[in-house]
C-alpha cells in the first residue's frame, strides 16, 4: 500500500487543475445588499441564481470563507443522484404519504440541473448514466433483491443482476450481485459544475466575495448586518448554505454533525487496463453496506475510490489538519487491490478527506429565524450536488413566506432529532458507528442500538 499511495499528492484532484477561477476579492468596507448569501458551494449559488432569476433587479451578494468549491461542493466523488431523501428506502420509512411527491420533486430538481448546465454551456462532464449498487456479502444480495423491487414500484428504470451478470459488466471477483439504476442520477465534475455556476451567477449579476468569513450577525431597521472579517454588508435577507463548516448561526451545530470522508484517485489507466474492467457504461458504482464505497471513472480513465470510514472529532471539530489521514488512505487502497486485484500495481495520484455535513435523520434540516430574515438549508449528508438545489429554493421560499409544495412537506416542517452535546455527543457517534459495523459483520442483523435508533426516527437504517 506504501508503494502505491507514495507519489499521491495531498491535494483534491478536482480542484488542482490549472484552469481553476483567479480569486476573486475579499469584502471590505461597508456595503448593503438584497440578499446575502453565506456559502459558496452548491446551496449558496444555487440560492443566488434563483434569486436573481426570481427577481433580475434585486442585488445579490455572495459571501465565500475559503474559495468557491473549497468545501464538499468540490471534493465529493461527482455522483448526482435525483433522491431528496437519502435513498428510495430512507424515504419510503420516514415519510411514506408523501413519497410520490418526493420523488417527482426529485426527478424535477434533476431535471432542472441538467438544463441548466446544457442552456448555459457549463461543461460538467455531466452524464445520466444512473449506477449500480453492488453486494459484496451475501446478505446484501436478499437486500438488494427487494431494493430493485422497491425502485420499479417508483417507476425506475432498474435491472436485477446476479453474480455473474454484474461481474460481466464491471470486473470485480467480489460482486455477488447488483442493481443497475438508468436515469435517476449519474456523474458529474463537481468542482466544474460549482465554478460553472459561479460564472452564471455573476452573468446574472450577483456579486462574490471570496476569501470572506462571515464573524456575526447584528440587527438593523431594514433587515441584518453581516459582519465579516475585513468589512460588513446590510442586507435584507441572508441565506446560509455553510453545511459541515461551523455556521455563523451556533443554534445549527446542535443539528449537523461534521463527518470526514476519505478519497483517493489513480493515475490514468492504461488502454489494457481499461479493458480488463470491462464496465463499459462508465456508470458510478456503490456497494451495499452500512460502511460502504462508491467509486467511480473519470474523464481521461483515472479511478476515483472513496467512502467506507466515516470519521467524527470531538467537539464538531472541521480543521484543515484533517484532510489527510493515512490509516483510512491506506485502508482504501487495500479495499482497491480487494475489489480490482487485476490493476495491482497502479498508483494513486491523489488522497484527500473533507467534512460531510450530516444530520440525524440524514436529509437536509431547513428554517428561519430574526423574524424571517435569515433562512438555511444545511445537513445534506452527502447526497447534496442535486439536492443542494431543492434546499436552496426551500430556503427562499421560506424568506419569502411562499406556501409552496416544497414548504408544506413534513420534511421541511419538522426538524430532525438534535445530536447530544458533548461530552455525550462523541462517544454515542462512536457507539454507532461500530454498531453499523457489526451489522455489517453479522449478516446486516441489526443490534439493539441501531433498533432504539430506528425507533427515533434516526436515519441509520438509509
Amino acid at each position: 500500500m506504501e508503494r502505491a499511495l507514495a507519489d499521491a499528492a495531498p491535494a483534491v484532484f478536482w480542484t488542482d487543475r490549472p484552469e481553476r477561477p483567479q480569486p476573486r476579492p475579499r469584502l471590505t468596507g461597508a456595503h448593503a445588499a438584497d440578499l446575502v448569501v453565506i456559502g459558496g458551494g452548491f446551496t449558496g449559488l444555487w440560492a443566488a441564481i434563483l434569486a436573481k432569476q426570481d427577481n433580475p433587479a434585486a442585488d445579490v451578494v455572495l459571501l465565500e470563507a475559503e474559495r468557491v468549491a473549497f468545501g464538499a461542493s468540490g471534493r465529493n466523488g461527482g455522483f448526482i443522484s435525483d433522491s431528496l431523501t437519502h435513498g428510495l428506502s430512507h424515504g419510503v420509512s420516514q415519510w411514506p404519504g408523501e413519497m410520490e411527491s418526493l420523488v417527482r420533486l426529485g426527478r424535477e430538481n434533476l431535471a432542472a440541473i441538467a438544463e441548466t448546465v446544457r442552456r448555459c454551456g457549463i461543461d460538467t462532464g455531466l452524464r445520466l448514466c444512473g449506477k449500480t449498487t453492488v453486494a459484496v456479502a451475501p446478505h446484501q444480495v436478499a437486500e438488494l433483491a427487494a431494493l430493485a423491487q422497491l425502485h420499479r414500484a417508483y417507476g425506475d428504470d432498474v435491472t436485477l443482476l446476479d453474480a455473474e451478470q454484474v461481474r460481466a459488466d464491471v470486473a470485480s471477483p467480489l460482486y455477488l450481485a447488483g442493481v443497475r439504476l438508468r436515469g435517476t442520477g449519474g456523474l458529474v465534475d463537481p468542482a466544474r459544475l460549482a465554478w460553472g455556476l459561479a460564472g452564471v451567477a455573476e452573468s446574472l449579476g450577483v456579486t462574490i466575495h471570496e476569501d470572506t468569513r462571515v464573524t456575526g450577525f447584528d440587527r438593523s431597521r431594514s433587515g441584518v448586518v453581516v459582519r465579516t472579517a475585513g468589512g460588513r454588508i446590510s442586507g435584507h435577507r441572508v441565506v446560509i448554505g455553510t453545511n459541515a463548516y461551523p455556521p455563523p448561526l451556533r443554534r445549527l451545530r446542535h443539528w449537523i454533525l461534521p463527518v470526514y470522508d476519505y478519497v483517493l484517485v489513480t493515475e490514468p489507466l492504461s488502454d489494457a487496463q481499461r479493458s480488463e474492467l470491462r464496465w463499459p457504461e462508465a456508470q458510478g458504482v456503490t456497494d451495499a453496506g452500512n460502511q460502504f464505497h462508491y467509486y467511480r471513472l473519470t474523464d481521461d480513465n483515472r479511478i476515483l475510490f472513496g467512502g467506507y470510514d466515516a470519521i467524527y472529532s470531538f467537539g464538531n471539530r472541521v480543521d484543515a489538519a484533517l484532510d489527510q489521514r493515512d490509516a483510512t488512505h491506506r485502508l482504501l487502497a487495500q479495499h482497491f487491490t480487494e475489489t480490482f486485484p487485476q490493476l495491482d500495481g497502479v498508483r494513486f495520484t491523489h488522497r484527500w478527506g473533507g467534512a460531510i455535513d450530516s444530520t440525524t435523520r440524514f436529509t437536509p434540516m431547513f428554517g428561519t429565524t430574526r423574524d424571517r430574515r435569515i433562512a438555511y438549508a444545511v445537513g445534506y449528508t452527502g447526497l447534496g450536488v442535486a439536492a443542494s438545489r431543492f434546499g436552496a429554493q426551500v430556503a427562499l421560499d421560506l424568506l419569502a413566506g411562499r406556501e409552496t409544495e416544497r414548504t408544506r412537506l413534513r420534511m421541511v416542517r419538522r426538524r430532525p432529532v438534535p445530536f447530544p452535546p458533548e461530552p455525550l455527543r462523541y462517544p454515542v457517534v462512536e457507539m454507532t458507528r461500530r454498531a453499523l459495523a457489526a451489522a455489517d459483520a453479522r449478516d446486516g442483523r441489526r443490534g439493539p442500538w441501531l433498533r432504539l435508533l430506528d425507533k427515533f426516527g434516526v436515519g441509520f437504517n438509509s
